[in-house]
């Protein structure tokens, strides 16, 4: 799917990543990505719905979602490049992801450390006991 706007698009087609793009911010500049490797990156967008979001031709933004398409769906890797930020173009990729047919109607989840007003107004709820969340490391 692709969605437009003015000269904005936002597309689900997993081969239009520019992984240099995606791998970069991630890797080198988000507080969740630092340690993980390209080999790791690719890995993961090649098991995922990828949602890239372009200005023109140039990949400005990114969201991953990892799926089981029944039940639940894990929202990850969210940005949009600081150059781009403040047009609400955050707002309108959460918006394309949250909308996409295969996941609309399934509950969601995912983890921040800075954005919670903005998936508060999507629905996303921080958990009255998080102890019940858990996670294995390797």
């Amino acid at each position: 799917m692709e969605w437009f706007r003015e000269e904005y698009s936002v597309s689900d087609k997993t081969e239009k990543v520019q992984r240099k793009v995606v791998n970069d911010y991630i890797i080198n500049r988000s507080y969740w990505g630092k340690g993980r490797t390209c080999e790791q990156m690719n890995r993961a967008m090649n098991n995922s719905i990828c949602f890239s979001l372009f200005k023109r031709e140039e990949q400005i933004g990114f969201a991953r979602v990892i799926t089981d398409y029944a039940l639940i769906f894990y929202l990850a890797d969210v940005f949009v490049l600081e150059e781009h930020r403040r047009k609400g173009l955050g707002r309108w990729l959460i918006e394309c992801v949250l909308d996409y047919p295969p996941i609309k109607n399934i509950k969601g989840m995912l983890n921040t450390k800075d954005a919670h007003s903005l998936y508060e107004k999507y629905g996303f709820k921080i958990l009255d006991d998080p102890r019940s969340t858990m996670i294995r490391r390797p």
